[in-house]
């Protein structure tokens, strides 16, 4: 199987809702302890409920990027990277909840993810401004 983008996006965005329902499911397994890790507040909870919620909405930007990528009339290196940069945000951004719902010092993990993200919209914006 060949992924290219933007069909590596779409693919990306099916693959976050699935593991968005997989991990809500597994938080919901737990969710009616009121003191399960540390309670309905605690760090560690609220930084899993993050990741979870990342999974969907990452989804989204992929999906964003699939149909923004009709547009174009080529797949320019810069949109191939903007491609490349939204899966791996979408990877990454769980993993860095997950990595800081264990211990609080490993806040510098969201630099890949942020970083990532931000590279997709700059250059996925870049190549729109030139469509204008």
């Amino acid at each position: 199987m060949k992924l290219h983008p933007p069909m590596l996006n779409l693919f990306a965005a099916w693959i976050g809702v699935l593991l968005g329902f997989v991990s809500g499911a597994l938080l919901g397994m737990k969710f009616h302890h009121a003191d399960w890790l540390g309670g309905y507040a605690s760090y560690p909870r609220r930084m899993l409920r993050l990741g979870h919620i990342s999974f969907f909405g990452l989804a989204v930007i992929n999906v964003m990027f699939y149909s923004a990528a009709g547009l174009f009339a080529a797949m320019t290196g810069t949109l191939h990277v903007a491609s490349w940069a939204f899966v791996i945000g979408a990877i990454t951004m769980p993993v860095a909840c997950a990595l800081m719902a264990t211990s609080p010092r490993w806040w510098n993990a969201f630099v890949i993810p942020v970083g990532s993200l931000l590279t997709g919209a700059v250059l996925t914006l870049w190549e729109l401004w030139h469509l204008l």
